[in-house]
């Protein structure tokens, strides 16, 4: 009965960690890939566009894509140099900070930032 104890908790914990690891590397795929994503949406949606965007249309575009993350830990920051037109360039940044749901192996947060720049073709 106690070395099945023992093996469970270390089992346990292992499996915990793992998924906790999957999770956080998930975030961390999730931040690059809303950077690009982001990046590409501004791109196509230039001053031309029937629909230009706008640093909240890009937010809340990148935001839609993060499913299962927390929107409210994200931050989607647009730029454009020197402004919306064709041939300008957006730079969009994405911050997250990743909140462990446990704390076994993980003890504080971990922010995580990706950063995506683009010319505007339309």
């Amino acid at each position: 009965m106690v070395e099945f104890a023992l093996i469970v908790l270390i089992a346990l914990t292992l499996i915990f960690g793992i998924i906790e690891a999957s999770l956080a590397l998930y975030a961390y795929s999730f931040v690059s890939y809303g950077a690009r994503c982001g990046a590409r949406y501004a791109m196509v949606h230039g001053s031309n566009s029937s629909s230009p965007a706008t640093a909240s249309t890009v937010q809340a575009y990148v935001e839609s894509l993060a499913f299962p993350l927390d929107t409210s830990s994200m931050t989607v920051t647009t730029t454009w140099s020197p402004d919306n037109s064709p041939g300008s360039t957006v730079t969009v940044a994405v911050t997250y900070v990743f909140k462990p749901l446990a704390d076994l192996l993980l003890t504080s947060n971990i922010t995580m930032s990706s950063t995506a720049q683009a010319v505007i073709s339309n």
